[in-house]
């Protein structure tokens, strides 16, 4: 950490990029995982910078960066094998490093023009709800014993039921309970919403809370480990995948395809764009506009293997 603190004295650069990362936390109240990629992609910049032209990169040398520069770094990381949906968000993430730049030195902000790599476009693969379902109770079943199964089926069902995000379920706290209609969830950028619990969901929550062994209160996680500590959700994923293969189901039915599943299937029902996003905690209706693409890519491939002239 010392070593980190003498580098940074020494390259104000490098000192830029750790005030875009507290900016980026406190301020903008990104994720720390969105943090430490932010800033992982300054200090290559920086670094890149560096080779490119041969000299030291100094907080005013960022003023100066030019479509030519950005371009043989897109370059340089493409070569490196990035992709060309994690070269968008790199240039996403280099954008907004030199606009911070630019005004915590008090210039406005003069981005050079370049275009970014056009990302695919994938739509999310949603299970059929059998398939989410068996899903749930084959992780059940695999599970070590009985309390631990129940947590298992309970925080799939919420993840299918309820559209939550696997860290959103993580980080429910023991203060949800008692459960009543519907859950408050904090999301992305600590929002808050409300969703509805249905009675499947609702009735394997409580199941859960009444086998589990450790005291459930306060600001303890809802959902525990074997030991009683929060839940990594690596094992949830593990859970699913070990279930998946035991089904024959696709690689595709991840943890975050049930969440994608809740909106196609509640679209395809009918609810509207305005309640989905509500639903979902999306901050932009155009994140939530993309099931509509999903729903019709699902009649599309009825169409085509039902109709004799398809």
């Amino acid at each position: 950490m010392a070593d980190e603190r003498l580098d940074q004295e020494g390259h104000p650069a490098r000192a830029l990029a750790a005030r875009w990362a507290s900016y980026l936390a406190n301020d903008r109240r990104r994720s720390p995982h969105t943090v430490r990629a932010y800033v992982a992609t300054a200090h290559r910049l920086i670094e890149f910078l560096g080779r490119h032209r041969g000299e030291e990169i100094g907080r005013f040398s960022l003023l100066n960066v030019h479509a030519t520069d950005l371009r043989a770094f897109l370059a340089d990381r493409r070569g490196a094998g990035l992709g060309a949906s994690s070269a968008a968000r790199e240039m996403s993430a280099v954008r907004a490093f030199l606009t911070f730049a630019a005004e915590a030195q008090g210039n406005a902000p003069q981005l050079p023009r370049t275009r970014a790599p056009k990302r695919p476009r994938t739509l999310p693969r949603p299970a059929s709800p059998d398939d989410a379902i068996a899903l749930a109770q084959e992780a059940e079943i695999a599970a070590p014993n009985d309390w631990l199964g129940a947590r298992d089926l309970a925080i799939l069902l919420l993840l299918y039921g309820a559209g939550l995000r696997v860290a959103e379920a993580m980080g429910l706290t023991a203060r949800v309970l008692p459960l009543g209609q519907a859950m408050r969830v904090t999301g992305k950028r600590n929002k808050t919403r409300i969703v509805p619990l249905i009675p499947a969901v609702k009735q394997a929550i409580e199941a859960y809370v009444a086998l589990c062994p450790y005291p459930l209160t306060g600001d303890a996680p809802l959902f525990v480990g074997a030991k009683g500590g929060p839940l990594n959700a690596d094992l949830v994923r593990r859970a699913v995948r070990g279930a998946r293969t035991r089904l024959g189901l696709p690689d595709s039915l991840t943890p975050h395809a049930l969440r994608h599943s809740f909106a196609t299937h509640l679209l395809a029902r009918g609810a509207d764009l305005r309640s989905l996003q509500e639903l979902l905690g999306h901050a932009s209706l155009s994140s939530t506009q993309i099931y509509t693409e999903v729903d019709a890519a699902r009649l599309l491939d009825v169409y085509r293997h039902a109709h004799p002239r398809a």
